[in-house]
């Protein structure tokens, strides 16, 4: 058995859903102790319960501890197999979060996998759904994973009330991230949802997002959704493209923050990622990381800098493979490369 400090690093519940995760491709019992003890409410949350719940479900594992409150539990997994499946978070929990711990589990499947989940599509601490469409997908499509989803309503706190779908097909061959060379970023796209608030607040927001681009020799195409929630929100999503990336940046709206700023954020932190010379934005890069583990070779990518939730990753990732050289790391400048040892993930 395989015993994991979930308060090692940043101590969230990252290292919990990549553990799991890994556990059902690795074919490894797991023990995660001190969950999330970095937190000022240790122990499972609602959407750290589902997504064990959903993976335990998947692959007919054996869980002990497993419910809301926990700090330590055992999971022991099966064989994964396919099917229909719909689970609710019951709260604004992000249903991103959740979606890409089913996916990273489930490479080996052998039958295709349809999962119906209710919560929140853009909330705090978690990719937005349309970095999740945008950026991540994207990204392991050119790996191999073959993934749709769509997106029925958006869910914000505190309420949630998202309602999303993801069809995950079998995954013969996945294969390794090449960027270990510059990129020329020459498209940008946006993307601004807003429910339950005025129209003018999303005008506020592109105009602002624009603006940042005038001085450059950018020209970003922002599309404007204006839906329906439970709960009010808003946000803006941007990304760029090359011929073999995406890099991308969210800004989330709360209570008492200008659109203004909102858009701003976002932009200033694109055109940082742009500017800089990275091939994979820094939560792209951490996203990543499990599934360039799993490539069938080698993955490089440059990054403008290795966030704590990054080395969290690697440490975690290099536990389940037992190698503590699966990660090569060059400075280059600003800027580190990264190799990436992959291990192969064959059904």
């Amino acid at each position: 058995m395989l015993l994991i400090d979930g308060s090692r690093g940043e101590g969230g519940g990252q290292i919990l859903r990549t553990a799991i995760a890994l556990s059902v491709v690795t074919h490894q019992e797991v023990t995660i102790t001190n969950i999330r003890a970095n937190r000022p409410t240790p122990g499972l949350k609602p959407q750290h319960f589902t997504a064990i719940t959903i993976i335990q479900r998947l692959c007919n594992a054996t869980t002990k501890n497993v419910a809301i409150g926990s700090s330590e539990i055992t999971f022991t997994p099966g064989t994964i197999t396919g099917g229909r499946y719909h689970f609710d978070i019951g709260t604004a929990g992000s249903i991103v979060l959740v979606l890409q711990a089913c996916i990273l589990s489930s490479l080996k499947a052998s039958e295709s996998i349809h999962l119906q989940i209710t919560g929140g599509t853009d909330v705090k601490w978690a990719p937005s759904w349309d970095y999740f469409t945008q950026v991540f997908l994207p990204l392991i499509r050119t790996m191999g994973a073959q993934v749709e989803v769509t997106l029925h309503q958006r869910g914000y706190y505190p309420k949630g009330g998202g309602r999303a779908e993801l069809i995950l097909h079998p995954c013969h061959t996945f294969k390794p991230l090449r960027l270990g060379e510059p990129q020329s970023f020459t498209s940008v796209q946006g993307h601004i949802h807003s429910a339950l608030l005025p129209d003018h607040v999303a005008k506020r927001m592109k105009h602002a997002a624009l603006q940042q681009f005038v001085p450059t020799s950018f020209t970003p195409t922002i599309a404007v959704e204006q839906g329906t929630s439970l709960s009010p929100g808003t946000g803006i999503t941007l990304w760029a493209t090359s011929a073999n990336s995406i890099i991308g940046a969210t800004a989330l709206g709360e209570k008492g923050i200008p659109s203004e700023h909102l858009g701003t954020t976002a932009a200033q932190h694109l055109l940082t990622e742009l500017t800089s010379g990275a091939t994979l934005d820094v939560y792209g890069f951490d996203q990543m990381l499990p599934f360039m583990a799993l490539a069938e070779d080698d993955s490089t990518c440059i990054v403008r800098m290795l966030s704590g939730h990054a080395q969290t990753n690697m440490w975690l990732i290099e536990q389940f493979f037992n190698d503590k050289a699966m990660f090569v790391t060059t400075r280059e400048g600003q800027l580190t490369r990264i190799t990436t040892r992959g291990k192969g993930c064959s059904p």
